[in-house]
């Protein structure tokens, strides 16, 4: 297994980032999750000690990236940060974005293989990925496709379309968004869903497509075809949960 960015999660509360590693190994099972919850006495608060033991626990290599839930846990992750070695220094990001949306993001990046620049890229987006999700949202009018449309891909100017109906009864929650995403990032190909980069987890999570909604995948790059078909049959599957 090659090596892969870790991501640390560092909390207030032990229990709180035990469960955003928990929550991130669902998507993300072959990354390095480390959590650094709490005060070295088992309370509430937060430690230079165990943040400075999880992001040795979760450097393979390729860099960690360490997100912190509240004001003084970032504090606290960053002179982490600025104790380390400068060597040691260069690998290590600490990123100031949503707790659970951005550690989520930077795990399933990280899953992909991504390198640590693209792994904070990730974990960053998480600040706007829901700034223009209402105008995104499918309205009742978003009709789901008929067999003919679902089955018959459309091209028009150079773009190779498909609509395929979401089956899952929760809809493409975390999950299910995490593993097509996962499949997006092994083609080279740009693919849109609904307007949205389809290897953004974030971007396709707030796009709101529920049980019976309608996922247009669309792509003009040359070779996208094969890209568009494989994510269409995935979501055609129902990802095991139809």
């Amino acid at each position: 297994m090659s090596e892969k960015v870790g991501i640390v999660f560092v909390s207030h509360s032990a229990g709180i980032a035990a469960g955003m590693a928990e929550l991130a190994g669902q998507m993300a099972s072959s990354v390095p999750l480390v959590a650094a919850g709490g005060t070295d006495d088992g309370g509430i608060g937060t430690s230079f000690a165990k943040v400075s033991g999880a992001v040795s626990d979760a450097q393979t290599g390729a860099g960690v990236v360490v997100v912190s839930d509240l004001g003084s846990a970032l504090l606290t992750a960053e002179t982490v940060l600025d104790m380390l070695p400068d060597a040691e220094r260069a690998s290590v990001a600490v990123v100031d974005v949503p707790f659970v949306e951005g550690g989520i993001a930077a795990a399933v990046e990280a899953e992909s293989g991504a390198d640590l620049a693209a792994v904070v890229a990730a974990a960053e987006a998480a600040r706007s990925a829901w700034a223009d999700a209402e105008s995104a949202a499918p309205s009742a009018a978003s009709a789901a496709p008929s067999d003919a449309e679902s089955a018959a891909p459309s091209s028009e100017s150079g773009e190779y379309v498909r609509e395929v109906l979401v089956r899952n009864k929760e809809g493409l929650h975390a999950r299910p968004a995490a593993e097509f995403v996962k499949l997006a990032n092994t083609f080279d190909a740009k693919v849109s869903v609904n307007g949205k980069d389809a290897k953004s987890l974030l971007g396709i999570m707030s796009l709101g497509l529920t049980a019976g909604s309608t996922a247009k995948l669309s792509t003009t790059d040359a070779g996208g075809r094969a890209a568009v078909d494989a994510l269409a049959a995935l979501v055609e599957t129902g990802f095991g949960e139809a």
